[in-house]
């Protein structure tokens, strides 16, 4: 109880408060611009956040991680463009609505949905607190190490159809944080004689050009456009009474949310089609979805609006970040100090009730906003996206140089900018990339603490949690196989049905 009072303490101060409002209204305007997302704009800010409290630089972020979902739903129901990617599959459901005339219920289902689902990840990670103090400390160098493993092999995993370019792409990024001084004899790796190598390669600079310039270039090089939704006319607040009508699906997709936020690499998308799937199969009307549906916009968002309070019960119990934005948001514990994982729930408990407590408020907030400012909101969709290119790309720079007034850094993140328009063009995944330059920091480290103490390959698996690890390494290497066999094997079927085809034929 003391914890929870200290941190609501924390909470006071009127820097922590501007924070929250920033973050929380920005978040929603931010993801209402079809083109922009959290993670430009998280990227963009991350510089700054760095000379602020670490409460009041990580509320920002947290604020624009949430509430850019809210936002992202304006424009994938009135428009059917997504404001961000995990908005997209709101455009099923949500626009057949607007097209039926009923765009201010499709909006007001999706922000009493997204309420509803932001909130109950929360509670889940109020809940589930006194368990992750327990369990944390039992996590030591070994068990740590495989728990980063377990994540890159499950963020690669998760990419179907990618799954060798996804591999590929962690390895790079691996390699990349192995550039420099190794952190404990100072000897030099990969530097090539290149005294500009021999810092390494920065996070951030990779971060602001693999997503805010790859982006800004995105919006440059491609036709200018200008999107008019029209005004939304009536009140918001009929949603808040229909979500109780289906408050089965809602509380299924954030249910499918949590779990899949607090497994690294899987996210929202697969908690979306899970509820989706779920919601449909278990519908009166499985007909209507896909055609104005809903239970199936409820489904879509409320899933997505559970993955990033979720997402934070491995950054924080472990240090583990699950996915981009929260790799982001562990580089800013990192420069404060404060290191995410099981000393965290030991000294700095009211940090984070804090936390939660900030993650709360911001939905409350965000929800107040959207509910009285829909309509100023649909102007912020009609920014030109050259104009919205060029903003993003000054502000990607300022933001690359004020790191450490390097040019060189400055050429960095635009040699990793073009890779990432390469990447987007080809459709292959960023995320790996940051994600193996995290966690194959956090491997490292803990391989080489734990390696004193292990004289055989038995003794890394020694302990129950290691052993447990271990064996689910083991089990999602060894479905994933399975279902390539299985793959394959189909593949080979059709092949045989098609030629006894075309052989009858021809007979």
């Amino acid at each position: 109880m003391e914890d929870f009072t200290s941190g609501l303490a924390l909470l006071a101060s009127w820097d922590v408060l501007a924070a929250l409002l920033i973050g929380s209204i920005g978040g929603v305007v931010i993801g209402a611009i079809p083109g922009v997302g959290a993670a430009v704009a998280i990227a963009i800010l991350l510089p700054a956040t760095f000379s602020l409290d670490p409460l009041v630089g990580l509320t920002i972020l947290l604020g624009i991680y949430g509430s850019s979902m809210y936002g992202g739903a304006l424009p994938a129901i009135l428009i059917n463009t997504p404001g961000t990617a995990v908005n997209a599959l709101t455009t099923y459901d949500g626009y057949p609505m607007t097209k039926r005339g009923e765009a201010r219920r499709a909006l007001s289902l999706a922000y009493s949905a997204s309420f509803f689902g932001g909130v109950f990840a929360i509670l889940c990670l109020i809940l589930l607190s006194p368990l992750l103090a327990m369990i944390a400390p039992h996590f030591g160098s070994r068990e740590i190490f495989l728990a980063a493993l377990l994540g890159i092999i499950l963020v690669v995993l998760a990419h179907r159809g990618q799954v060798l370019a996804a591999g590929m792409l962690a390895g790079f990024g691996i390699l990349l944080h192995t550039i420099g001084l190794e952190p404990v004899t100072y000897t030099r790796r990969f530097t090539f004689d290149q005294t500009w190598l021999a810092g390494g390669v920065d996070l951030i600079v990779v971060v602001l050009g693999l997503f805010a310039l790859s982006q800004a270039f995105l919006l440059l090089a491609d036709k200018d456009t200008t999107p008019h939704p029209q005004p939304v006319k009536g009140s918001m607040f009929g949603g808040m009474k229909e979500l109780w009508l289906y408050r089965r699906v809602a509380s299924a997709a954030s249910g499918f949310g949590v779990l899949m936020g607090m497994i690294p690499g899987v996210g929202e998308f697969t908690a979306q089609f899970l509820s989706y799937t779920y919601a449909q199969k278990t519908s009166d009307r499985p007909e209507d979805f896909g055609n104005g549906s809903p239970e199936g916009l409820i489904a879509s968002e409320a899933a997505n609006n559970a993955v990033p309070g979720a997402a934070m019960i491995p950054l924080l119990a472990l240090g583990i970040p699950g996915e981009a934005l929260t790799a982001m948001m562990l580089s800013v514990f990192y420069v404060h100090n404060v290191i995410p994982g099981p000393q965290l729930f030991q000294n700095q408990m009211d940090f984070v009730y804090a936390l939660y407590a900030a993650m709360l408020i911001l939905n409350v907030l965000v929800i107040v906003f959207l509910l009285f400012s829909t309509n100023i909101l649909t102007k912020v969709i009609q920014i030109p996206t050259r104009f919205l290119g060029l903003i993003i790309l000054t502000l990607s720079f300022v933001g690359v140089y004020s790191l450490r007034n390097s040019v060189v850094d400055c050429a960095i993140a635009s040699a990793f900018g073009i890779l990432g328009l390469i990447l987007k063009r080809l459709n292959l995944p960023l995320v790996p990339i940051i994600l193996g330059m995290v966690l194959g920091g956090i491997m490292e480290a803990k391989l080489r603490t734990s390696m004193m103490r292990v004289k055989t390959p038995w003794d890394f698996v020694d302990r129950p949690i290691a052993a447990i690890l271990a064996l689910m390494i083991l089990v999602v290497i060894g479905l994933h196989i399975r279902t390539l066999v299985k793959e394959h094997r189909d593949r080979i079927a059709e092949m045989d049905h098609d030629h006894d085809i075309h052989t009858s034929q021809q007979g």
